[in-house]
């Protein structure tokens, strides 16, 4: 679609996340004729389409730069609601969307003819090609049919004692009067949770040798993982469905924790089967009647653990990043949590993840030709769904830019207009488990700390794999806890 802007003079910035409330991203149809003024982000070189390898590197580490520069260029042009890239040493050309129509016709499509492309993701390496995150078809479907129980319902609701406990676990060890990334400690509350649910671990003291060393070996993936040898070992295993390099050597030392727990719970036979997901795993047979083997379970162990509760600790770390910047919104959402206003603080996650989407892109590969914006893509193109645009859309979101979760309160989100946790039948498995810990994480510790409010720029976003994450952690003071 062609849309026509009118807005007052460009407001330069940075970096998109530097913009202040009040200014237009410049994507979709202008939210009024009043002063605010489009984005346009001041980088010192003009972006390209993509074909060097330094550019691509640039996508990677500068994703969201990336983006809002190129669909503010393109705003009001005929297809520009679609760009057009070639991501060298990735996927090759691709086609990013941002516009609810283009990705509600994605999302729907058969997986005949736009198949999830995440076995290209960064992630691929690491999860193995038998995740339930990678595969695809009729596979995917017997996995998602699978773990999807454990994730829903009664089993959400078996996993609260857990979730309450991990967070007071850590409340406990958060040091008062100090600097503290909140993501580490949101981590270590999510990975207790993830673990008690996919191994049936009460209480991370209960562990055996075997698991207590598996837990350790994730922690220091996860910590290398955000330094710049990690971000080059990514680039460079790109092309590679199997690990290489660094990353080979990483992985296993943490495969080696892996299978030596599945070993362990083996060898227990009937006295090691618990009310878990391993359990699960480990008690599954194949349409042959063949059980999983250890490969197979460990690449389902590993996305499981990592997707779950690593989107979810750097939610916890985005929301209070946002609101110690907005003292007045800080302080609404205490006064919400004492009086148990659930409204209130579901709308404050929301409005988190639409600022700050902890997965920013999802990916489908196009095997046909579709069309977006009047022009033909595809096939043999990665269409991505650029889910940081699609939330910034003045249309969709006006004064996009501001912290208000109020915008949320009595409103029905559409699934094509809000994606934190992606959609269509690839919409995260894990979700109502991931917004149960949310709630019950952030409410306790805003009923319960007293963070320090600030006017320090926004964090930096660091992309980490398929996530973007608070560059400093989410760093907050604890002034009080009780």
């Amino acid at each position: 679609m062609t849309r026509t802007m009118t807005a007052p003079p460009t407001l330069a910035v940075p970096h998109w996340h530097l913009a202040p409330p009040g200014a237009r991203s410049g994507i979709g149809e202008a939210a009024d004729d009043g002063p605010a003024a489009p984005v346009a982000l001041v980088s010192g070189r003009r972006l390209r389409p993509l074909g060097a390898y330094s550019d691509s590197l640039r996508f990677v580490t500068h994703q969201g730069d990336t983006l809002f520069a190129a669909a503010a260029r393109s705003a009001g042009t005929p297809g520009g609601d679609a760009l057009h890239f070639d991501l060298a040493g990735g996927p090759g050309p691709a086609v990013v969307l941002f516009d609810p129509a283009h990705i509600k016709t994605l999302m729907t499509a058969d997986e005949s003819v736009a198949p999830s492309a995440t076995h290209q993701s960064p992630l691929a390496p690491i999860v193995g090609r038998q995740s339930v995150l990678t595969s695809i078809g009729e596979r995917h479907k017997q996995q998602r049919a699978l773990l999807l129980p454990r994730f829903h319902g009664r089993s959400v609701a078996n996993y609260q004692a857990g979730i309450e406990r991990a967070t007071e676990d850590g409340l406990a060890a958060w040091p008062v009067g100090k600097p503290v990334a909140l993501a580490d400690i949101a981590q270590r509350i999510t990975l207790d949770v993830i673990m008690s649910a996919v191994f049936g671990l009460p209480h991370p003291d209960e562990a055996s040798d075997a698991e207590r060393r598996m837990r350790k070996e994730i922690l220091r993936l996860l910590r290398l993982s955000t330094t710049p040898v990690a971000t080059l070992s990514q680039v460079v295993n790109m092309r590679y469905e199997d690990p290489v390099g660094l990353l080979k050597l990483i992985l296993s030392r943490v495969d080696r924790t892996i299978y030596r727990v599945l070993s362990e719970r083996r060898a227990q036979g009937e006295a090691g089967l618990r009310d878990d997901i391993l359990s699960l795993l480990l008690s599954a047979r194949d349409t042959e009647g063949n059980p999983l083997s250890d490969t197979e379970i460990r690449d389902e162990l590993m996305t499981l653990v990592l997707a779950g509760h690593e989107t979810t600790a750097n939610t916890v770390a985005w929301t209070f990043e946002r609101l110690t910047r907005h003292p007045g919104v800080y302080r609404t959402a205490r006064r919400a949590a004492a009086n148990d206003d659930e409204a209130y603080l579901e709308a404050l996650l929301n409005e988190s993840m639409r600022v700050r989407p902890v997965v920013p892109i999802v990916a489908r590969e196009l095997l046909a030709p579709f069309d977006f914006s009047g022009s033909t893509v595809g096939p043999d193109v990665i269409a991505l769904v650029s889910i940081l645009l699609l939330h910034h859309r003045d249309d969709l979101y006006p004064d996009p830019f501001a912290f208000a979760p109020e915008r949320f309160l009595g409103v029905r989100v559409n699934p094509y207009e809000l994606m934190p946790f992606g959609g269509g039948i690839r919409r995260c498995l894990g979700a109502p488990l991931a917004m149960a810990e949310l709630r019950t994480v952030v409410g306790t510790i805003l009923r319960r700390v007293e963070l320090r409010t600030h006017e320090s720029p926004a964090e930096k976003p660091r992309h980490r794999n398929v996530t973007m994450i608070p560059g400093r952690g989410g760093v907050v003071i604890a002034d009080s806890i009780t």
